[in-house]
């Protein structure tokens, strides 16, 4: 494939150029560059961020994309956003909703979505999942990030990697929390008995949440509600973290917080705040996302 840069393109790092005009991620872009699959004026160039010039030949040498790594616009599928420019999108993502296709769902996700409203993103971090930096349980509702440009994927997966983004859920959970405040911190990882579930395990990753309780409910049954704070961002953290101090989240039925004396259609879990410093301006964002209609209904029924 030979392609000329044009003057739009003058002076920008050679990934970013690579992926604008083969329509791949900037990581598989980088990927070939390092591989020395891209040449400029006949010559491999493997530094992915030398600067192109007007006028440059580029030789790219690409390999297949498998038909299946190429993800679906979906305009059928909601996309609840709550602010947008032209760097980042805030989402306030319905229960239900799986952000990016993998195993068991290859279509009808967020991502598919997405890319129907936001074409651009296509070539936004990881091919399989653009745009991505966190994600959400299926089971869970609320705000996440999405990055837009390749300049805000870079830095929100920093800032993210830094503990720099405030992410407060809302959760019910069995039993009473006796302590008004507290940190649980263990490491999680995937569970020796069943791969498919997370636990708190020797081998795992550092993770940290805290909690406050909200108030305790005596009847029908006794539940505590509680905010959450994340320090870190494991898979099914909140949950884990939760379950191995005694408190399961109510309606989890993966952690066993799902029981018939107070039936919940899914895990009592909402990502009710999202606060953090805009990853290219700077300016200080904060979102809040109400309790949804089928969680709060679970509060109006307790006292």
């Amino acid at each position: 494939m030979r392609e000329v840069v044009p003057r739009a393109l003058d002076g920008q790092r050679l990934d970013r150029v690579v992926a604008l005009v083969t329509g791949r991620s900037r990581a598989e872009a980088a990927r070939l560059v390092d591989d020395g699959a891209v040449l400029v004026g006949g010559t491999p160039v493997t530094a992915r961020a030398h600067r192109v010039a007007e006028g440059d030949e580029l030789d790219l040498d690409l390999p297949d994309v498998p038909p299946e790594a190429v993800l679906a616009a979906d305009p059928g599928v909601a996309v609840p956003v709550v602010h947008e420019d032209q760097d980042l999108l805030v989402i306030d993502k319905p229960a239900g909703l799986v952000v990016h296709p993998g195993a068991g769902q290859s279509a009808g996700t967020l991502v598919n979505g997405l890319l129907a409203r936001y074409p651009e993103l296509r070539t936004v971090g990881q091919a399989d999942r653009p745009g991505i930096v966190h994600r959400l349980d299926k089971g869970t509702s609320g705000l996440m990030v999405v990055a837009r440009s390749d300049r805000a994927y870079e830095a929100l997966v920093a800032t993210l990697a830094a503990h720099r983004v405030e992410r407060r859920y809302r959760t019910l959970v069995w039993g009473a929390v006796r302590s008004p405040t507290g940190l649980v911190e263990a490491p999680i990882g995937r569970s020796s008995r069943d791969r498919t579930r997370m636990a708190v395990t020797v081998t795992g990753k550092p993770a940290r949440t805290r909690y406050e309780v909200v108030r305790t409910y005596h009847t029908p049954v006794e539940v505590t509600e509680l905010c959450c704070e994340l320090e870190t961002g494991r898979t099914h953290q909140v949950r884990v973290h939760l379950a191995s101090i005694g408190h399961r989240v109510v309606g989890d039925s993966r952690y066993g917080g799902a029981r018939q004396s107070l039936p919940v259609p899914r895990p009592f879990l909402h990502a009710e705040r999202l606060a953090l410093d805009h990853p290219v301006t700077g300016e200080p964002l904060a979102f809040t996302s109400p309790l949804p209609e089928d969680l709060a209904s679970v509060l109006a029924s307790l006292s």
